[in-house]
C-alpha cells in the first residue's frame, strides 16, 4: 500500500493522440492517480519512420521524460511504438514499470467463429516481426489478414478534432478488411492502432457486413492498473492532468480536445 503523499502519475505516450482512447478508460478505473500524456506530434505519423531512427527517438524521450516526471508506470498506448521499442525500453530502463500495446489478436481468435480475422494497422505494425509472431502463436488456426492503412491514423486525429472525412476515403481504407472464404466472413477485425476506435462508429455504418471491432483500450487500461498500487482513501492530485505535445504548439482545435478530457496543455 503506498501512502497518498508519495502519489505518482501515470504517463500516457503516443504518437499523437490516439492513446486519448486508452486515458478514458484508464480514468476510470485509477480515479486517484494523476496523468501526464505525451504526444509525439513532432513526429507523426509513426508508420513513415525507419525502425532504427523511430527506436532511437522513443529512447531518447522516454529517458528525458522519466528523468522529469518520475512515474509510477508508463503506459505505451501506441501499436507501433512498442511493437518496436517496447524490448529495448525496459531493457534500458529496468526500474520503470511499461504497459504496452500490441495488436489484439489472442482475443480475437478465441472469439471469432468464422475463423475470418483482419488486423486493421498502420504500415509499421503490420510489417513488424511481432505482429507476425502473435499470429504465429495464438492464431495459427484462423486466416488472418493484415491492413496496414497509410492514411487512417492522419484521418482519424482530423475527424477527433471535428473535420469531416468524406466516407468515400474511410470505406477505402477499410474494405480491405472484409474477406470472404468458403462460405464464411470475416465477423472480427482488430483495431491494432489506438487512434482507430475514435472512427468505430463510422466504421460500423459504411461496413458492407456486420463485424466485431476489437478496441484494445480497455484491456490496456485493466493491465496498468493491475501494475500500479491501490491506494485507499487518495485524494486526486491538483498538479498533474496535463498533456505534453513534443511539436511545442498544438492548434486551437488539439487545445480544445485536451480540455474536453481533463487535460490542459503544458
Amino acid at each position: 500500500m503506498t501512502s497518498t503523499n508519495e502519489l505518482k502519475p501515470v504517463l500516457m505516450f503516443d504518437s499523437g493522440i490516439g492513446g486519448l482512447t486508452v486515458l478514458r478508460e484508464a480514468r476510470v478505473l485509477m480515479p486517484e492517480r494523476g496523468f501526464i500524456y505525451v504526444a509525439d506530434d513532432k513526429a507523426f505519423p509513426y508508420g513513415s519512420w525507419e525502425e532504427g531512427a523511430l527506436q532511437e527517438r522513443i529512447l531518447s524521450l522516454f529517458k528525458e521524460l522519466l528523468d522529469e516526471h518520475r512515474p509510477e508506470v508508463c503506459v505505451i498506448a501506441c501499436n507501433t511504438a512498442f511493437t518496436l521499442a517496447g524490448a529495448a525500453l525496459r531493457e534500458e530502463f529496468p526500474e520503470m514499470t511499461f504497459v504496452g500495446t500490441v495488436p489484439a489478436i489472442k482475443p480475437a481468435a478465441e472469439r471469432t467463429r468464422s475463423g475470418l480475422v483482419s488486423v486493421l494497422a498502420t504500415p509499421g505494425t503490420v510489417k513488424r516481426a511481432y505482429t507476425r509472431d502473435l499470429i504465429q502463436s495464438f492464431a495459427s488456426q484462423c486466416h488472418v489478414r493484415l491492413v496496414g492503412s497509410e492514411n487512417l491514423a492522419r484521418m482519424a486525429e482530423s475527424y477527433i478534432r471535428g473535420e469531416a472525412i468524406s466516407d468515400e476515403a474511410v470505406l477505402a481504407e477499410i474494405a480491405p478488411c472484409f474477406v470472404e472464404k468458403d462460405g464464411e466472413k470475416t465477423d472480427i477485425v482488430v483495431l491494432a492502432c489506438t487512434h482507430y476506435p475514435f472512427m468505430a462508429n463510422v466504421f460500423r455504418r459504411l461496413s458492407p457486413w456486420p463485424v466485431d471491432w476489437l478496441d484494445p483500450a480497455e484491456a490496456i487500461a485493466r493491465q496498468a492498473r493491475r501494475k500500479v498500487p491501490v491506494v485507499d482513501g487518495a485524494e486526486h492530485p491538483d498538479e498533474y492532468d496535463f498533456a505534453i505535445f513534443t511539436s511545442g504548439n498544438p492548434d486551437f482545435a488539439t487545445r480544445r480536445l485536451m480540455q474536453g478530457f481533463g487535460l490542459r496543455t503544458a
